[in-house]
């Protein structure tokens, strides 16, 4: 069946997209920004970071451009005041729920979370800081996991689970207990699922995952893979 093309409106421009085309991939065909941490081209669309909030006429909430399907007449509008100190504000809890010093950080400047603080000019963080100490997981043979820098994306989630086939990685605990983990609670090292193809670590956003060696601001990630095995993988079905 073929999926109705609908026209809307997104900061005043009229657009179109397929009805079964969320509000932020239509505004990306047309090259409108929105920020997000969470989302990815290949993956699942789950709504995590918040960052994608967005206003739409008559609807009295922010709704998550990532997981909001578009609507015949829609209006829909990325930037204002209100969405910008949303927006900021979650940066400032993700950096305040976590250990992010970004100065000895290994991805320092290759760093999606630094880099959206910069974008939205999060300077300093308003907050308290929980400090966590959270245990460090180096008993892989090749990666590191360190979960005071994660900002549960679950990125590592779904690229485990809907492109390696693995699902080594999920989450555990309620609300601010929450983490990811390995298989059942376990060191990554002694996991039985993983394949060490190192696609998490790739899509992390931040230096919650890196490659063991790497010093201060070394680790710099590579996503391109996975639109090619996302592509590969529809043409293979």
């Amino acid at each position: 069946m073929t999926n109705r093309v609908l026209t809307l409106q997104i900061n005043g421009q009229e657009v179109s997209g397929r009805e079964d085309e969320t509000i932020l991939e239509v505004a990306r065909e047309h090259d409108i920004h929105i920020p997000t941490l969470c989302q990815l081209e290949g993956l699942s669309s789950i709504g995590a970071c918040r960052l994608c909030l967005v206003e739409v006429a008559n609807v009295p909430k922010l709704l998550t451009a990532c997981i909001t399907p578009i609507q015949e007449g829609m209006e829909v509008h990325t930037e204002s005041e209100r969405l910008n100190h949303y927006r900021r504000l979650v940066i400032e809890m993700l950096f305040s729920e976590g250990n992010h010093i970004c100065s000895v950080c290994v991805s320092n400047g290759h760093c999606e979370l630094q880099n959206m603080a910069q974008l939205l000019g999060v300077d300093h963080v308003h907050l308290p800081y929980r400090n966590p100490q959270r245990r460090v997981d180096a008993s892989h043979d090749r990666f590191i996991f360190d979960p005071n820098r994660c900002i549960l994306c679950t990125r590592c989630v779904r690229v485990c689970d809907e492109v390696e086939g693995a699902h080594t990685w999920d989450l555990k605990a309620r609300g601010i207990q929450s983490q990811v983990m390995t298989d059942l609670n376990q060191p990554w090292g002694d996991s039985t699922s993983c394949t060490s193809c190192g696609k998490c670590v790739h899509l992390c956003p931040t230096g919650a995952l890196f490659e063991k060696g790497k010093s201060v601001a070394e680790m710099s990630k590579r996503r391109e893979f996975l639109p090619y095995l996302t592509i590969m993988r529809g043409k293979h079905r």
